[in-house]
């Protein structure tokens, strides 16, 4: 448990961690980019202590589930490894990707205590260790620790804001443009310079893309296609470089400061 208080603290080489442990999310929002506050951030060493005490730590590999929707809900679970995945699926199956969830945020709301059922899914996309936080343990330990109760408020508030911007931008913005707006900020994340332009350095399939906009798998592929034939982006050993972020620019419009 030593080990994953460090990991949740933040001590995460930056070498291994993204932008420093950013989340990936669909937003206008640049500001957002960023993520919420850590969860353990505020927290003393004892008061992490107590906490991670009531704390049972999982690992998971890559693809496999954490928690399903309508399942049975009991707490949150702190990722202190990894990424994870949360999506909801609609009735004919459909699925829409909210976000990945990287070090040192939560998952598992929007309720965060017990006695409920999970309103969407929680996968794996990375081999991953997170810390799981019972609810009734959690409730107690929210009532003794006042700045853990502030960040788990502060969690579901950003949570809340960027699930809201899903919305707006699915409602408001062709899928071309958020498939731009998306390259964009998986550049702003995982961008490594190549002599071509930025790799982006993470593995996204075209499905994982295509849950991400909104749109089928088949769409993104034929997309990407064309954006390469005009020089827009380059595929290469399975990973994607962009080229002209300024017509990516031009293609998603204004964005938000």
């Amino acid at each position: 448990m030593l080990q994953a208080a460090n990991v949740v603290r933040g001590a995460v080489p930056p070498a291994v961690r993204p932008a420093g442990s950013s989340s990936l999310l669909l937003t206008e929002n640049q500001r957002w980019i960023g993520g919420p506050p850590p969860l353990m951030d505020k927290l003393s060493p004892r008061e992490r202590e107590l906490v991670l005490k009531q704390g049972r730590r999982k690992v998971l590999n890559r693809g496999q589930t954490l928690f399903s929707q309508g399942g049975k809900h009991d707490g949150i679970w702190l990722i202190e490894s990894g990424r994870i995945r949360v999506f909801y699926t609609s009735p004919l199956g459909r699925e829409i990707t909210l976000a990945y969830w990287h070090v040192g945020n939560f998952v598992g709301g929007p309720e965060v205590f017990e006695g409920t059922v999970h309103q969407w899914s929680g996968v794996a996309s990375s081999n991953c260790s997170v810390v799981h936080l019972p609810g009734k343990e959690l409730r107690s330990l929210a009532v003794e620790i006042p700045n853990l109760a502030i960040g788990l408020i502060e969690g579901l508030t950003f949570k809340g804001k960027c699930y809201s911007a899903l919305a707006q931008m699915l409602g408001t913005r062709s899928i071309t443009q958020r498939l731009a707006h998306l390259l964009l900020h998986l550049v702003e994340l995982y961008g490594v310079e190549d002599a071509d332009g930025r790799v982006i350095a993470a593995a996204f399939t075209h499905a994982d893309i295509a849950h991400m906009v909104g749109a089928t798998r088949q769409w993104v592929t034929i997309s990407l296609k064309r954006m390469q034939e005009k020089g827009i982006v380059l595929t290469k050993r399975s990973q994607i470089v962009v080229c002209r972020t300024d017509v990516l620019e031009e293609m998603r419009g204004h964005a938000s400061d």
